[in-house]
């Protein structure tokens, strides 16, 4: 008995020990040109396996304490049977305390990602080392998924898991794909990370913490005071947004947040409205329609 015991709860731990991410993967497939469509569910199939069931950290998850995401992958070309352009939708939310609300916490897309995979050849973790483009790929948005996270529910608490994703970046060679390196423009897979890392965006990060484990976690109980804490976190991103322009960071806050913005403010008093759709245009002028009614 007590061998059996031993067994069960050693079953256990090692189910909790990993599988932090709870990622739904959908792979988009168009009419294919010359690869086999069988060949894309496959690929699915082995995403889904390596997002979902490896250990990407050291802490204890729940089975409903996993992290919500999702991967979508629509193929927009594929020159040879194994080889694929792609946009990657990555998306990530969290739960708000004592609610049934799911926060978006990151929605970003990877534009013309170029890929190969081949069926005998399996994915891998690279956090230690460059092995494909696709591997590295994905394991770089698990660490990006991660920080985010961590970073609704401690100040900086996402800085750990930042730096293994830059790790992946400065490990790339120079034969992979330019979107790792500074001189493929400034919305790729260098810029994203350098701007997290960045001290300029700090305070943008310690803001985004008090939105949601201050703000949105405490309207719950006290929408006036949770309401409060929002604006003034929204009051310091638009300042570090004046501080460093373009920041690719702010950028795609702007886009994960707006909607649930407006559904926050909608019903406030016109100053405090005009002064968040004032902030939100600066951030992100392709925002102001979403947001019109805060106009």
């Amino acid at each position: 008995m007590r061998i059996v015991l031993f067994v069960l709860s050693t079953f256990i731990l090692q189910n909790l020990s990993g599988q932090e991410l709870d990622f739904q993967v959908t792979i988009n497939i168009p009419a294919l040109k010359t690869a086999d469509p069988q060949t894309l569910q496959k690929l699915e199939q082995e995403i889904s396996l390596l997002l979902n069931q490896t250990t990407w950290t050291d802490d204890t998850y729940l089975p409903e304490e996993r992290i919500s995401c999702s991967l979508q992958i629509n193929i927009k070309d594929d020159p040879t049977s194994n080889i694929f352009l792609a946009d990657f939708y990555i998306t990530s939310s969290r739960p708000v305390f004592n609610s049934d609300y799911n926060a978006p916490i990151i929605n970003h897309v990877d534009k013309d990602v170029r890929f190969t995979y081949e069926e005998k050849t399996p994915l891998r973790d690279n956090r230690l080392k460059y092995t494909d483009e696709l591997s590295a790929i994905l394991t770089f948005y698990v660490y990006v998924i991660l920080g985010y996270d961590a970073d609704t529910f401690a100040s900086l608490g996402g800085d750990q898991y930042f730096k293994i994703a830059e790790q992946i970046v400065n490990s790339a060679p120079p034969t992979a794909s330019p979107k790792w390196r500074r001189s493929a423009g400034t919305n790729n897979r260098y810029w994203l990370i350098q701007n997290l890392l960045d001290t300029r965006v700090r305070r943008m990060r310690i803001a985004n913490y008090e939105y949601h484990r201050n703000g949105l976690d405490r309207m719950y109980d006290d929408v006036s005071t949770g309401k409060a804490v929002i604006l003034s976190s929204i009051k310091e991103i638009g300042q570090v947004n004046e501080l460093y322009r373009n920041s690719l960071v702010i950028q795609i806050w702007g886009n994960t947040k707006s909607s649930e913005i407006l559904e926050v403010f909608k019903n406030s008093i016109k100053t405090e409205q005009r002064q968040v759709y004032e902030i939100m245009e600066k951030i992100n002028p392709s925002l102001s329609g979403n947001l019109n009614a805060l106009r």
